[in-house]
């Protein structure tokens, strides 16, 4: 993607607003976007250099020179992880920054404290050491440098997985099944999901294998009484649903209106019908009481 004057500033923004750390990354990048109304190449953009940056902030704080300033980190994030040469990004650059980026590439990270290598505060490395060598804490620690790969859950109430890898190979999309969970897949590249037919007509659902996972750990059985007791936007209620097959009673319990209110456009496209969502004030609420002794299965995953 082009680099702009215009980019770049948008990119160094969304950082000077992320920095600071004083809220999740992703929820002050979502208010971000909204204020912002950016087209889809900005947006791509913007995401994958913020999130690129707090994945290896201390060795591009390191190669910044005691001016680690958002512009510097995004700069020194495109050139030496983006991808970007030197004579793509030139056109925006200041005299001085083209000057200090041609040294960025070149900065061996082998030679650098382990707390930097591994991108983990020197604390935390230091505890480690008290259980792990400076190979695993490594090995960790790049692992985590990583970006995380996009898993989406097949609705087993509307498509199978086999289906469904046959859909997404028929547009040229690189999907393979996830290793332990049996209705997962990993897409290689990320995807406008949203736009497409397997998740409008309720096939799909983004949810990461983990949390996947979990669903067949607490292994609901179809006549069961479940809670799901901080069920947020549903994700994994609607697996639930699905392990269910539908049947049974299902309560999708959050102190969240606004959380709880994302669901319903999700429940209608999962075609799941035995979800009741209920919004509760605290764990003590009435509603939580009249249940106590009825439940089968309860997740708690707050």
């Amino acid at each position: 993607m082009l680099i702009t004057e215009y980019r770049l500033e948008l990119v160094t923004l969304a950082l000077r607003t992320i920095l600071p750390l004083e809220h999740p990354a992703d929820t002050t990048l979502r208010y971000f976007f909204k204020n912002e109304r950016l087209g889809s190449n900005e947006r791509a953009l913007v995401a994958e250099t913020v999130f690129g940056v707090l994945r290896h902030r201390l060795l591009l704080e390191h190669a910044c020179v005691e001016k680690a300033t958002p512009r510097r980190m995004a700069l020194a994030h495109m050139v030496r992880y983006g991808g970007y040469n030197l004579r793509e990004i030139e056109p925006v650059l200041k005299r001085e920054e083209k000057e200090w980026l041609a040294t960025v590439k070149g900065v061996k990270a082998e030679n650098l404290p382990l707390s930097v290598q591994a991108e983990l505060p020197e604390w935390l490395v230091e505890k480690m050491r008290v259980s792990y060598s400076d190979e695993e804490i490594l090995t960790l620690g790049r692992a985590m440098q990583q970006g995380a790969p996009l898993d989406i859950r097949v609705n087993t109430l509307l498509a199978k997985r086999d289906e469904v890898l046959l859909q997404l190979h028929a547009q040229n999309i690189d999907a393979t099944p996830t290793p332990y969970s049996p209705v997962g897949i990993r897409l290689k590249e990320k995807i406008p999901l949203n736009k497409d037919a397997l998740f409008t007509e309720g096939k799909v659902e983004v949810q990461d294998e983990g949390s996947q996972l979990l669903g067949f750990l607490l292994a609901p059985k179809r006549n069961d009484m479940v809670v799901d007791f901080c069920a947020g936007a549903g994700g994994k209620t609607l697996m639930l649903s699905a392990l269910m097959n539908s049947q049974g009673r299902l309560y999708a319990m959050d102190v969240s209106e606004k959380r709880l209110t994302n669901l319903k456009p999700r429940l209608k496209r999962s075609g799941a019908s035995n979800i009741q969502p209920m919004l509760i004030a605290h764990e003590n609420d009435l509603k939580v009481k009249r249940l106590a002794g009825k439940i089968d299965r309860v997740l708690v995953d707050a």
